[in-house]
């Protein structure tokens, strides 16, 4: 299916939204070359919530830093519309595992902070009210981060990305830290605010059941150095039911692929 958009895209004469083009990281350290990525090639279309699936340390992170312009590729390319990726922008927003919130500002404030460094003020009010609002934490505006639970914390990191109004939005486990109920109501909410705003997103994780859960499609890494084993069509309908028949065997699906290759010593 992703070859038939690429051709779809190519056809219409326009790029992909987001297209990584045999991305490879080498990591240099006494001496010794450790590479981490290897010839991932991958394209994001526009509305696409893709889930990049891995085992810890298989560059996946380090991949979404590429993208997010964090990170420099020792070879290949990002492009975003067509136009090659060469630093950090606005327009590519990276919510981490952990919230980083400012922890002197308030909640409102520390949604606006993008906005003001960048001197994007026009409608600034307006603009963080709306996404304070889309995360559901109206009537928190003013509490510290020191008042809020894990969970709100990271309502708060999301609104801060989304008021910059992203052509992607990158997420870095972001629900990892949480206990599994919030993480369950965390996963909720980020598809109910897809579901609005329909933003292009690209999200790693290392939870198979949340890569089916969330995404559209999913790139199931192999171990380090990280490549593209296979990428899946996520064939299910929403909302996604966890115990259901559908889920449980696509499930049995990935799970295959993603276990055999460490069973079997690939790379």
């Amino acid at each position: 299916m992703e070859y038939q958009a690429e051709m779809k895209a190519e056809a219409e004469g326009r790029p992909s939204q987001l297209e990584l083009k045999e991305i490879s990281k080498n990591f240099f350290t006494n001496g010794k070359t450790l590479t981490v990525l290897q010839d991932v090639s991958l394209r994001v279309e526009e509305n696409d919530l893709v889930c990049v699936l891995g085992e810890s340390g298989c560059g996946k992170t380090t991949l979404l830093n590429i993208v997010a312009g964090l990170e420099k590729s020792t070879a290949g390319k990002v492009k975003l519309k067509g136009e090659v990726v060469k630093g950090p922008h606005f327009s590519r927003c990276l919510v981490f595992q952990k919230p980083a919130l400012f922890p002197w500002l308030t909640v409102e404030k520390n949604v606006s902070l993008g906005l003001e460094i960048r001197g994007d003020v026009e409608n600034k009010s307006e603009r963080v009210t709306a996404a304070v609002r889309l995360v559901g934490l109206e009537g928190f505006e003013q509490y510290m981060p020191s008042n809020l639970s894990g969970g709100m914390a990271q309502r708060v990191a999301l609104a801060r990305s989304l008021v910059n109004r992203p052509e992607v939005l990158l997420l870095d486990e972001p629900f990892g830290a949480l206990d599994a109920v919030t993480r369950g109501r965390m996963q909720d909410e980020l598809l109910n605010i897809w579901d609005k705003e329909r933003y292009t997103a690209m999200l790693v994780t290392h939870d198979i059941d949340e890569a089916i859960y969330i995404g559209t499609k999913i790139v199931v890494m192999t171990s380090r150095p990280g490549r593209v084993k296979k990428i899946f069509e996520v064939p299910l309908s929403r909302p996604r039911v966890r115990s259901s028949r559908e889920f449980v065997g696509f499930r049995a699906e990935v799970s295959r692929l993603f276990f055999d290759q460490h069973r079997s010593g690939e790379n």
